[in-house]
């Protein structure tokens, strides 16, 4: 159930987020010269039983991976360790970032609409 998708900030690897609420997992592939993908590898698989699973996925400047999951936004590295959940009142289902100097995250959820403050730009599409 791939849904989330976004590119390292070189463009060197693809990321996707599989959807599916019994394995929530999110991979990577190496972009080759040519433009194919590799093959794919398990970047990062939740164990954590909260609600949410992968959905909306975004890249900061550091190449962090900040993501829709379990328990809220999650944000992974580059190498696949979890960082951090960012919580919220309801479960998150999409992100995006703002503001002038692309510092702000805003999340969507079911019924409300969130934005948050960090401390690293984001890569916007």
């Amino acid at each position: 159930m791939p849904n989330g998708i976004a590119f390292s900030p070189d463009e060197r690897r693809l990321y996707i987020n599989n959807s599916d609420a019994n394995n929530k997992i999110w991979f990577v592939y190496d972009v080759k010269f040519d433009g194919t993908l590799g093959e794919g590898q398990v970047l990062y698989e939740s164990k954590d039983k909260a609600a949410g699973v992968p959905d909306g996925l975004r890249i900061d400047k550091k190449g962090n991976l900040w993501s829709s999951g379990p328990g809220g936004i999650n944000i992974i590295s580059p190498d696949g360790r979890l960082l951090g959940v960012v919580q919220f009142p309801e479960v998150p289902a999409n992100c995006g970032w703002g503001g002038a100097d692309g510092k702000t995250l805003y999340v969507t959820a079911r019924t409300g609409l969130y934005r948050i403050r960090t401390k690293v730009e984001g890569i916007r599409p």
